[in-house]
């Protein structure tokens, strides 16, 4: 594997970015459907150009392929409002991390973990206090990877994902 490198995406970087999302949903669908995303559903390349128009979305590359996304904004799930977070809910200091994703050829290559180091170090350098996400309740492989990155765990929410099979989320923050 290449040395993986990270950055903000451009647009050249949309196709990319959607067969990454379709490849994890295949492997999902095929193996053990933790998040319950769906192909072309969520994610889908709508919510890539999305995070794209909104100057949020990351890329990690290696091998001449997007090999790893995320995106991270100043805007939280409606869902977040009351919860015992850490920090206040000044969400001008605070970054939430949507839409973690590592194509499956790279599983067990520390690529989750770079993408989480290089969001936080993107907080960080935006003078930002701490990151916040959310993962659906059972998948604990992504739980696992963000407690080892030193995400603490705040509360079981709804985020209002009913409709989707998805009624319950983990909510995770982590001070910088």
């Amino acid at each position: 594997m290449d040395t993986v490198k990270i950055k903000k995406a451009t647009r050249a970087d949309l196709d990319g970015t959607a067969e990454l999302y379709d490849a994890v949903c295949d492997f999902l669908e095929a193996h053990e459907n933790f998040p319950g995303w769906k192909k072309g559903i969520y994610p889908a390349r709508a919510d890539a150009e999305a995070a794209l128009n909104n100057d949020s979305l990351y890329i990690a590359a290696a091998d001449g392929r997007t090999v790893g996304t995320f995106a991270l904004k100043h805007t939280p799930e409606k869902g977040y409002d009351g919860a015992a977070w850490l920090t206040p809910n000044d969400y001008s200091r605070i970054l939430v991390l949507y839409t973690l994703a590592v194509h499956p050829n790279y599983y067990g290559h520390g690529v989750g973990e770079k993408l989480i180091d290089y969001a936080l170090k993107t907080a960080r350098s935006k003078g930002c206090v701490s990151v916040r996400l959310d993962v659906v309740r059972g998948n604990l492989p992504a739980e696992n990877l963000y407690r080892k990155c030193g995400f603490s765990f705040i509360e079981t929410r709804s985020l209002g994902y009913e409709e989707y099979g998805l009624p319950w989320f983990n909510l995770y923050e982590k001070l910088l």
